[in-house]
């Protein structure tokens, strides 16, 4: 098992419950048509800048962050955010991974090169523009190629770059958290820069954690986007933890520990909802 590449044990049928209450169906029609026209719109703003010399790496980073914001804020969630900016210069952002929401709920922290698993550089149309937009290709499955990553990271750094990671490696259905995997903290301690945690957190109903924004598992983009289109009252909390700074931490594994924003779950236990369930009944799984 890499290191890049770690398991866990959320699945859609064992831990993400039916989003209720829920909206009416043309209502989350018209809600994942906003965010088609929001994306259709920042590719096309993306490609202006790259072909034109005067506009390339020169969109304001406010307008990045306002784009993202407007993207979730289209599909229905309501954002929190609570904590201080980020800081500028060489940046380490790291948060525990949810859902797909949690990468425009990142980039409207600060944008960055986002850290991604090197297939999506294969995918049509969204690998050239993720290549485009600087990210940073990661090949999960081979340890071997572990230094090199690492060292590349750190030389974004080193440059003054933020770059953007989820460290849990998998997403995990937001009840429960995977641990901090610490291979990504080595290029910040390389590069002498600070990290900024972050806490993402789904609410829905008065609930103290939702699972409606998972995207977990064999789960599919098409069934996550319309759950969370169909969603009512669902809320993104993004919390910006204090920033760590260099040299605080003697190793990649106390600083790992120190970004994580969430309690991980025990190694051995999950907790799952079960189906059907009487209410305020939970049960326990082993990892898988």
């Amino acid at each position: 098992m890499s290191a890049w590449l770690p398991s866990a044990p959320c699945t859609p049928g064992a831990c993400v419950e039916p989003a209720a209450p829920v909206v009416a169906v043309p209502r989350a029609v018209l809600r994942l048509t906003a965010v088609a026209v929001l994306v259709l719109a920042g590719i096309a703003l993306s490609l202006l800048g790259w072909g034109c010399p005067r506009l390339r790496g020169r969109i304001p980073a406010e307008w990045v962050r306002r784009w993202c914001r407007t993207v979730v804020r289209a599909v229905g969630v309501r954002v929190s955010f609570t904590g201080g900016p980020a800081p500028a210069g060489g940046l380490l952002l790291v948060a525990n991974h949810v859902s797909w929401l949690d990468i425009p709920l990142l980039a409207a922290v600060r944008p960055a090169r986002m850290l991604a698993k090197t297939e999506i550089r294969r995918w049509p149309v969204a690998g050239a523009l993720a290549a485009r937009g600087g990210a940073l290709f990661i090949e999960r499955d081979r340890l071997r190629s572990l230094p090199g990553t690492v060292a590349r990271i750190a030389h974004a750094l080193d440059r003054g770059a933020a770059v953007a990671a989820f460290p849990e490696g998998s997403t995990w259905c937001g009840r429960a958290h995977g641990p901090f995997h610490r291979a990504v903290f080595q290029a910040a301690l390389d590069a002498g820069v600070p990290v900024q945690p972050v806490a993402l957190r789904y609410r829905q109903d008065g609930q103290a954690a939702g699972t409606a924004a998972a995207f977990v598992g064999e789960d599919t983009l098409l069934a996550s986007l319309w759950r969370v289109a169909r969603a009512r009252g669902l809320v993104a909390e993004v919390e910006t933890r204090p920033v760590i700074p260099p040299g605080a931490q003697p190793d990649r594994r106390a600083l790992a520990r120190a970004a994580q924003p969430v309690t991980p779950a025990p190694a051995w236990t999950h907790t799952v909802l079960l189906a059907p369930r009487a209410p305020g009944v939970q049960g326990m799984t082993r990892a898988r």
